[in-house]
């Protein structure tokens, strides 16, 4: 992540980077703030906020231009790959939330004693949902991606950021052409519908003795996380990140 490191245009909000293209632009007042997660507070935590602004994801990272520039925020913009354990909240009261955890672009404007950042934008007029779904898209197939070129031998590592700039990156050996951006294609009459498990077995069991359990009789799993689940997974995350960036220094 960096801090102030997007080139802005007049015309179009900022300056892609090369093969960069906009997936997704959230409406005009999203919220921004960047701080050092609750267990590691230390002696200068970090907390930078913006109440307005838009988030646009491209198909390389997410830039964030605030709606009023300050000395402190005037962009923000955080490779894709950088980004862990990213989820959305929907609160009973106010708008949805999505938040995660960042891994900092070392000279990208974040001091360097906050191994790892938390994220959190608030999408006030709505679209957070849209946005996930999209991030998530988009980082499945860009790590797809950075796997072939490993074992092509075409690039090292996992695609993070290392350190700050605005050429190709960690991704100059990704052929970002080769991504696809788009959706699958959704299912069209015709076609043949995937047999589920549940069917097979049930049909399975009609031919054998005719005996087959009912519907109450299965089991189902719950649909919410446990209680306190997405702290310990943030936690969980955070540590790995922070031992990790120690143990390479």
């Amino acid at each position: 992540m960096s801090i102030n490191w997007v080139m802005l245009s007049e015309t179009q909000g900022f300056v892609p980077l090369p093969g960069e293209r906009i997936v997704y632009t959230s409406p005009p007042r999203t919220t921004l703030a960047l701080q050092t997660p609750n267990k590691y507070p230390g002696k200068e935590p970090l907390s930078i906020h913006s109440s307005a602004g838009c988030v646009h994801l491209t198909n390389q990272r997410i830039v964030y231009l605030p709606a009023g520039p300050t000395p402190q925020l005037q962009s923000f913009s955080a490779p894709i790959l950088n980004l862990h354990d990213t989820h959305v909240s929907a609160p009973f009261f106010g708008p949805n939330v999505w938040t995660g955890i960042l891994q900092p672009v070392p000279g990208g404007g974040i001091p360097p004693q906050h191994a790892v950042v938390e994220i959190r934008m608030v999408f006030k007029d709505g679209g957070a949902f849209d946005f996930h779904s999209q991030f998530e898209r988009i980082k499945e197939r860009l790590e797809q991606a950075v796997e072939v070129a490993r074992e092509s031998g075409a690039m090292a590592g996992d695609g993070s950021a290392q350190q700050a700039g605005r050429g190709g990156g960690p991704l100059a050996g990704v052929s970002l052409a080769a991504v696809h951006l788009d959706e699958l294609p959704a299912y069209a009459p015709g076609q043949q519908p995937p047999t589920s498990l549940h069917s097979a077995s049930e049909g399975a069991c009609q031919e054998a003795d005719n005996s087959c359990p009912s519907e109450t009789d299965h089991f189902s799993p719950p649909t919410e996380p446990p209680p306190g689940y997405e702290e310990v997974q943030r936690e969980s995350v955070a540590d790995e990140l922070e031992r990790r960036l120690r143990a390479s220094q």
